[in-house]
């Protein structure tokens, strides 16, 4: 399952309450809504508005995603 997921690289545009956000992505025209991986939330890393992150799509619905990586 993990092993399938797209990958891509966009900005954050929007923080929602819930560690939720809306992330532009740089090769698609829609923003997807995205939750923060475990390992964020584990170590309490911050994202606001503007940062770059990584985030993973699964193949079935490309409206959902998990930021993996604030770069």
């Amino acid at each position: 399952a993990k092993e399938d997921a797209l990958k891509f690289t966009g900005t954050v545009e929007e923080v929602l309450p819930g560690n939720m956000f809306r992330v532009k992505v740089e090769n698609m025209p829609q923003t997807l809504l995205c939750y923060m991986g475990g390992k964020l939330k584990q170590h309490k890393i911050r994202i606001i508005l503007g940062d770059s992150v990584k985030i993973e799509v699964s193949p079935y619905d490309l409206t959902k995603g998990r930021i993996s990586y604030r770069l």
